[in-house]
């Protein structure tokens, strides 16, 4: 597995939450200052240098549940709150768009292309705030310094670790399967047509040569496509065309996304229960996940009236049902880690603590904010 797929997974699937969320306050007609401040304060937790730092370190990727406990964080990490069945279909819209992202990539370096699509739309939403702004570029900065040396092997080993992340999770999505690219058991059609990587060739021509290196023989076959040649490469820079529509925002007001488990998917998570053995690794994945974290428990609203709750279901009624229906071994807890049990670590976390608390400050209105937002928002 390659040890440089965590910050990519990380910056595609935030920027995948990010689409989701706007497109929930959005649909809600939420005062533009109101879903500014949550869009700004989780990203501003997202891109935060300490935490960015040890993302960035060369690491193997943690455990689902590890990752979703991150996530878990971002989206609270506002004066929005969201109910487990909301937090699971979060996730799973975040990971399949994600998944079908990394399918769909003509070559592995595209992997890339796609990161950036994600990285100019989350400065798009904090265009207006420098300071957040200079988070984003700095994070710019260290994606091109890592990545754009990589060879292709190592891209190839990137999209791999990726897929071997994705490949239990097959979460119907409405948008996929009405537009036909994904079946009713929640596998990816994959398209026999359009463009060929860049760099390469339409098939459909075999060439045979002598030991001289002479051409002596052209053969045509029938591909089974409509290939077309390939489209120009896209930039690799900050400030460039992309190509690719890969990352880009696939969401909108007109366009509600529903999720649904899949036959495939339940039976794969009774098979992963039964043969689920307890790890020898765990207590030190969860080490490097309170380091990664800065050591900050999510902490629950002190009272009704801090916060407004995100529901990303038509009604109340369905987000009960989809939290009751859904498999147990599918249904992430949120991983709890005290920076204060580690002696050695504490003030280095208690000092990465303290920056994530300093970034994720709520204004002293945040309060009467949660409650417009709220009201609003009952009936979502």
């Amino acid at each position: 597995m390659s040890s440089r797929t965590l910050p990519l997974l990380f910056i595609n699937l935030g920027g995948e939450m990010l689409y989701i969320l706007d497109q929930r306050l959005r649909a809600q007609n939420i005062p533009a200052d109101k879903a500014k401040k949550v869009m700004n304060d989780i990203i501003t937790t997202m891109f935060n240098k300490k935490f960015l730092e040890e993302l960035f370190k060369p690491q193997e990727l943690y455990s689902k549940k590890a990752l979703r406990t991150v996530f878990d964080r971002l989206a609270h990490a506002s004066i929005m709150r969201l109910n487990q069945a909301s937090m699971d279909k979060l996730y799973d819209l975040m990971t399949m768009a994600f998944k079908y992202q990394v399918l769909l990539c003509p070559r592995p370096k595209d992997i890339l292309l796609v990161s950036f699509n994600h990285m100019d739309a989350i400065k798009d939403f904090v265009k207006d705030t420098p300071s957040i702004l200079s988070q984003v570029d700095e994070t710019y900065r260290q994606l091109i310094e890592m990545y754009t040396p990589l060879s292709s092997g190592e891209f190839q080993l990137i999209r791999q670790t990726l897929l071997i992340f994705f490949q239990d999770m097959h979460i119907r999505v409405s948008i996929f399967l009405k537009d036909k690219v994904q079946n009713s058991n929640g596998r990816f059609v994959l398209p026999t047509s359009g463009p060929v990587p860049h760099g390469t060739q339409v098939p459909g021509l075999i060439r045979m040569f002598s030991c001289t290196g002479e051409e002596v023989t052209r053969l045509q076959f029938n591909n089974g496509g409509n290939y077309t040649a390939a489209i120009r490469e896209g930039s690799f820079e900050i400030f460039g065309d992309r190509v690719t529509k890969l990352g880009t925002n696939m969401y909108s007001v007109s366009r509600p996304v529903e999720t649904h488990m899949s036959g495939t998917s339940k039976n794969s998570a009774q098979h992963t229960k039964v043969n689920a053995a307890p790890n020898p690794l765990a207590k030190e994945e969860l080490n490097l996940l309170a380091k990664l974290m800065g050591g900050l428990e999510v902490q629950k609203p002190g009272n009704a009236d801090s916060g407004f709750r995100v529901n990303l279901f038509a009604t109340d009624e369905e987000e009960e049902e989809a939290l009751i229906s859904r498999p147990d071994e599918l249904s992430y807890g949120v991983i709890n880690i005290q920076a204060t049990k580690d002696q050695q670590a504490n003030a280095e976390l208690a000092k990465i603590m303290g920056e994530f608390t300093e970034s994720g400050d709520q204004s002293p209105s945040a309060s009467s904010k949660g409650d417009d937002l709220l009201a609003m928002m009952d009936g979502l």
